[in-house]
This record gives structure tokens, C-alpha cells and sequence, in this order.
């Protein structure tokens, strides 16, 4: 790869967020899928909540400018998922269970956007109790997830059961969890950890995932010996629920110069391609998305790249299921801030 691309891929466009999402919009997503206690429901997973749920709905809340919602969704998080004594939030909540805590491992992700969204919130209402939860979190976040692999600096998608000593083809990865626009914030909030490393191998892997006949990452990698990265164990080798996500974040973190975006726009264009969960080693289609919140994304990328206007049947909102409506929204934003020209 040559270092020109590499260093323009890595030049961050900050997002500003608020009032990136129209009032109504995210009022469509706040009834549906936020309870009055502040737990968001993942209502096509036996309506459990999750940290990354969590994260997503601060940021979305911060993109609408309601601080009443914003400040709900953040107590329910504080009081029922950072249980962990090294600051990490438990990434699983069952409202069936009791314990309602059914798995206290946490989800790098979900820390990573509940960390950016309380840091972008103190700083756009001058709230320091926000700031310093931020600061908290991104400091664990650093100390438990970052580790070695050869060369490269990774992030773990969870403080156990990934890294090279918990499992044969381990360390494992998850490339869907590197959230790039949120890295210069938490960067600056902890600054003894090694963040731009990270961003800059984790697209260094990204490129070499992608490098295949398919051009598509599985959700699940193994860096196993430090070798090409390939489908763990123990997952399906699959582009999946997990990895369409890559595309959005690598736009909303205005890294819209990476090659790989190209090809994928290119094959999402094509007839009767669109988004689909794909075998990343026979190329085999399992399954066609067409929820609103998955066709926005091919829809987003082509605005971005080639300021194609998005089509008229994306621009109003219908929510449906909790996951295509969250990137139905982080979509917009992005559209609304970035490209109004094409909404």
C-alpha cells in the first residue's frame, strides 16, 4: 500500500452531530425503541438490550439534540451495565433473566461508541460529567482491549475469550468494531494508549481482508500467527450483519478515498445485488437485505463517492426492526451533515 493513500485514509473529517437528525426522525426511533428508563430494546433479539444499543442510541439522541433522552439512556447505562471493576460495560441485559445481566463480558464496540458519544455530548452542552465518564471509559477501553498481534495493534472485540492465549486461532477479530470517527475523540481523552496505531492497523487489516477474490470481510477474522487474516473458528464465514457496517463508519469518518469502497459500491450497484450476507470464501449469497435501514447504505455510498442523489423512497423514515433503523439513522445523519445535496 502506498504511504500516500494510507495517510489520506487517516485523515478524519470530525462529525458535529447535533441536529444531524430531524426531530421527527428520531422521535419515530425513540418510541419504538427506547423505553422511558432509557434502555434501548434490540427488538429482533428477544428485545435484549446491549451496550452497543446503548452507545447507539447516546449518539442518536446527541444527533437530535434531546438531552431529556440522552440523559435517560445514559442512566440506565451507568447503573446497569458498567458493573465491571475495570470499567467496562457488561455488553448483555435480559429483561427474561434474573440476574438480568446475562453475559459480564463487554463488547469493545459498544464501549467505544457509549465513550464517544458522552465525549461528544460534554463538549456540545458543556456537561463535565460527561466528559469525565468518557475519559474513564476510553482509559479502560485502552488498558483492556488493545493488544499485540505480530506487528499490529488490534482491538479485541471483548476483554476475554479473543486474544491469542483464549483460543486456538485466536487473537480473533472483529473489523466492524473499529469505529473510526470516534478514535481522534477518545485519542485525546486518553492519550497513553496507542489509538492511531490501532486506527492504522485496523485499516491495514481491513485491506488485507479484502484483498480476496470476493473483496469482502468475514464479520469474524483470525490473526492467528500473524498470518493473512481468515475466517475464525467456530463462526460462519460470512460478510454478515457485522461487516456491512464497516462501509458507514469508514464515511461517516470521511475516509471515503479507501480503494475497497469502490469495489464494494460497484458490487452493491449491480442488478439485484445490493446488500447480502455473502460467503466470503465461495462468494455464495445467503441472504438479501432490503429493509430500509440496509439499502440506505448503498444508497449513502454512492452519494458519497459520486454525489448520486439518495432515491426518493429512502427519505422518509419507517422504522422496522431495531438494527436496520439504527443504521437508517446513522446514515442520515451522516447524509444530513456531509451531503445535503443529496437528500
Amino acid at each position: 500500500m502506498e504511504s500516500v493513500a494510507f495517510s489520506q485514509s487517516l485523515s478524519v473529517q470530525p462529525l458535529n452531530l447535533v441536529g444531524s437528525i430531524s426531530p421527527a426522525d428520531w422521535e419515530a426511533y425513540r418510541s419504538r425503541f427506547v423505553e422511558d428508563n432509557g434502555r434501548v430494546v434490540d427488538t429482533a433479539n428477544g428485545n435484549i438490550s446491549h451496550s452497543e444499543g446503548q452507545g447507539y442510541g447516546l449518539l442518536l439522541a446527541l444527533a437530535a439534540a434531546d438531552r431529556r433522552s440522552f440523559e435517560q439512556i445514559w442512566t440506565f447505562t451507568f447503573t446497569e451495565l458498567l458493573i465491571r471493576d475495570d470499567g467496562l460495560a457488561v455488553w448483555k441485559w435480559d429483561p427474561a433473566s434474573k440476574p438480568r445481566v446475562t453475559d459480564r463480558n463487554n463488547a469493545s464496540d459498544g464501549d467505544i461508541l457509549i465513550a464517544y458519544a458522552l465525549a461528544k455530548a460534554g463538549t456540545a452542552w458543556q456537561e463535565p460529567r460527561y466528559t469525565t465518564a468518557a475519559q474513564k471509559l476510553a482509559k479502560a477501553i485502552g488498558k483492556s482491549t488493545f493488544s499485540l498481534s505480530g506487528r499490529s495493534m488490534i482491538l479485541l472485540p471483548g476483554a476475554q475469550g479473543f486474544g491469542a492465549g483464549d483460543r486456538p486461532d485466536g487473537p480473533v477479530v472483529n473489523l466492524s468494531y473499529w469505529v473510526f470517527e470516534t478514535f481522534p475523540v477518545l485519542a485525546a481523552l486518553a492519550p497513553e494508549y496507542e489509538w492511531n496505531r490501532v486506527w492504522r492497523d485496523g485499516v491495514v487489516l481491513l485491506q488485507q481482508a479484502t484483498s480476496g477474490r470476493v473483496r469482502l470481510p468475514a464479520d469474524w477474522i483470525s490473526l492467528q500467527n500473524g498470518l493473512q487474516p481468515q475466517p475464525a473458528d467456530g463462526f460462519p464465514p460470512e460478510f454478515g450483519y457485522n461487516s456491512l457496517r464497516i462501509p458507514l463508519y469508514l464515511l461517516r469518518a470521511g475516509m471515503t478515498d479507501m480503494e475497497w469502497l469502490r469495489a464494494l459500491k460497484q458490487r452493491w450497484s449491480t442488478e439485484n445485488e445490493g446488500v447480502a450476507v455473502v460467503n466470503v470464501v465461495t462468494g455464495q449469497v445467503r441472504e438479501r437485505l432490503t429493509d430500509q435501514g440496509y439499502a440506505i447504505l448503498p444508497a449513502a455510498l454512492a452519494c458519497a463517492l459520486d454525489g448520486t442523489p439518495v432515491p426518493e423512497v429512502l427519505k422518509t423514515f419507517e422504522p422496522s426492526l431495531y438494527y436496520p433503523s439504527t443504521l437508517y439513522l446513522l446514515a442520515k445523519s451522516l447524509l444530513g451533515e456531509k451531503y445535503p445535496q443529496c437528500v
